[in-house]
């Protein structure tokens, strides 16, 4: 293959995965329908380290995203006629592994391709050297400069394992401008830019709060980030794909699973707050402005182990006296357990209306989750016992599913590690190894106080409308929090927002949260606040404490919530 971009001053960095499961077709739907120099996928989330821990367990040469295998059989010799270069961190917890299946891929098709490949991030041997604990996964965030030494060295695939989920965007516009290491404005706008294409079809109009005024997001298209040699980008799609790329769009997934105003990574830490959007035409955005700081001196890990088993039953609960019945419910399956489990847990949904045109309608939900490290506590001694309730306990009793088995949970906590303990390797073709050398220059991490506010608007006349009338906004999942970004559009809307919603105020809205700890972050030039939920998500997605474990519908219920707002922000 060519050069990185034929352009020296832009390179176009597509992206066809968002997360281990996206469009399996979006590898050639990328390359077929338009000009790119790179095209990048980010296969790995929180829970993926957990689900290639099992397949590590069960086959030691997996522990890799297998898609990506089907993708590049069907897609490579598309790749190298295009001049494009592939880079993701589908490798998992096995890059080599990976590297090596791809190479195997190349050889059954006839082609001479050049596949290096980035290690070093799996720290689960070295755990409690580290003192991680014992954990069944353990990966460091590694940065770009791994990926950039591998395309410096002409490779046309380059695979990673958990680097950040940005990385595999900032590395190919490193390794083209040339930056330094300490180029951090730089850096930072190329980090901007990765966070927002890295989620795939989230920045072109997927999981989007106002959907209804895009038109076409019957399919939406994959997005691309045309770079520039200064950091600042183009948010943009192929031409005749679906959806849309909107300055709304790209702040919605700038929203997404963030924390402060600094977003601290490997290579740099970028401040959020010096963002500015700008629509530049028709799906074109953009992104200018950003500017970046030395990184922390510490990497965060990843740290998935097997907490126990975990099951659940849902009981059906029809008409009249619902809250009587749930607890009839409850009063019985506990006391016929013949060996409670460690964790039992009820909740019940009241998603019945009185005089219910439907069966349906008339019905509320009681859910029982629970865990114990002993599979049999949790098993068909449970979920038998459960239905045993059917003919002797509340009228109308029924269920949502049979009887089964447990399954395994997992639980995710964050560690961080000194720098310079972690080995970051760039493997290249030919097989050598170089060391990639972490950063010289770091800061720690402070918070950033809170910008001086705008003026609150006069008090006039208000109307109780959903929140949602006006504001828009994406939550996501870290760990286990949850974060809820909340923007608006005009000046005079934010001058609302940002004396509005305030912690007390989501506490009320959110009666979950109301004995949680809420931090609140405000980007006056995004018109945004940032809350971070701390343990909404108990010990993270793979434990399931709520039905929605990764918060995905959290800004929606937000929105749902009616509050006074004034009237003249609803013209």
């Amino acid at each position: 293959m060519s050069a990185l971009s034929a352009d020296p001053d832009l390179i176009r960095i597509g992206n066809c995965s968002g997360f281990y499961g996206d469009r399996l077709s979006a590898m050639r739907e990328m390359l077929e329908d338009g000009q790119l120099d790179v095209l990048t996928g980010d296969y790995l989330a929180e829970l993926t380290m957990l689900i290639l821990g099992r397949d590590r367990m069960k086959d030691p040469s997996l522990g890799y995203a297998k898609t990506f295998v089907k993708q590049i059989k069907d897609c490579l010799g598309l790749a190298l006629e295009k001049n494009v270069q592939i880079v993701t961190n589908a490798g998992g917890l096995n890059p080599a592994g990976l590297a090596e299946q791809l190479r195997k891929v190349a050889a059954e098709l006839g082609l001479d391709v050049k596949i290096a490949h980035v290690e070093g991030d799996d720290l689960v041997a070295r755990a409690a050297e580290l003192d991680l604990g014992q954990p069944l996964t353990a990966n460091a965030y590694l940065g770009a400069w791994g990926i950039v030494e591998c395309l410096n060295s002409g490779a046309d695939i380059v695979v990673t394992g958990r680097v950040t989920d940005a990385s595999v965007i900032v590395g190919p516009a490193a390794a083209h401008f040339g930056w330094a290491r300490t180029d951090y404005d730089a850096l930072a706008g190329a980090v901007v830019a990765g966070h927002v294409i890295e989620c795939s079809t989230q920045a072109t109009g997927g999981n989007f709060a106002f959907f209804t005024e895009l038109g076409d997001v019957g399919r939406p298209g994959f997005p691309i980030a045309e770079i520039r040699r200064d950091g600042s980008c183009v948010i943009t799609k192929h031409d005749g794909t679906g959806g849309a790329v909107t300055v709304d769009t790209v702040e919605a997934q700038l929203m997404y699973e963030i924390q402060s105003a600094r977003y601290a990574g490997p290579d740099v830490t970028t401040r959020l707050d010096s963002i500015a959007l700008s629509q530049e035409g028709t799906d074109r955005v953009l992104i200018s402005g950003v500017t970046g700081e030395a990184p922390p001196p510490q990497l965060k890990v990843s740290l998935n182990t097997l907490g126990g088993f975990r099951n659940e039953m849902s009981f059906i609960l029809t008409g009249l006296d619902i809250e009587a019945k749930a607890a009839l419910a409850q009063r019985q399956l506990e006391s016929w357990l013949p060996d409670k489990p460690a964790e039992l847990t009820w909740t019940l949904a009241r998603l019945d209306r009185p005089d219910a045109e439907t069966e349906e309608q008339a019905s509320a939900i009681l859910r029982c989750v629970v865990r114990d490290p002993d599979p049999n506590k949790v098993g068909r001694g449970f979920s038998s016992v459960a239905v045993e309730l059917a003919l002797a306990s509340y009228p109308g009793a029924s269920f949502t599913a049979l009887p089964g088995n447990g399954s395994p949970y997992g639980v995710f906590t964050p560690g961080f590690v000194d720098a310079h303990e972690v080995p970051h390797v760039a493997v290249l073709a030919d097989g050598t190894r170089v060391d990639i050398a972490p950063a010289t220059e770091t800061v720690v991490l402070e918070p950033v106080s809170e910008p001086e506010l705008p003026a609150p608007l006069a008090p006039t006349e208000t109307r109780r409308v959903p929140l949602g009338t006006i504001a828009l906004a994406r939550s996501g999942d870290k760990g286990g929090d949850a974060n809820i970004g909340v923007w608006v559009r005009t000046d005079d809307q934010w001058r609302w927002l940002v004396h509005t919603l305030t912690v007390d105020k989501l506490r009320e809205l959110l009666p979950e949260t109301a004995d949680l700890t809420v931090t609140r972050h405000v980007l006056p030039n995004l018109r945004a606040v940032n809350f971070i939920i701390s343990g909404l998500l108990g010990k993270g997605v793979a434990y399931q404490a709520r039905f929605d474990p990764q918060a995905k519908g959290l800004g929606e219920w937000l929105r749902s919530r009616h509050i006074d707002m004034p009237t003249e922000l609803l013209a």
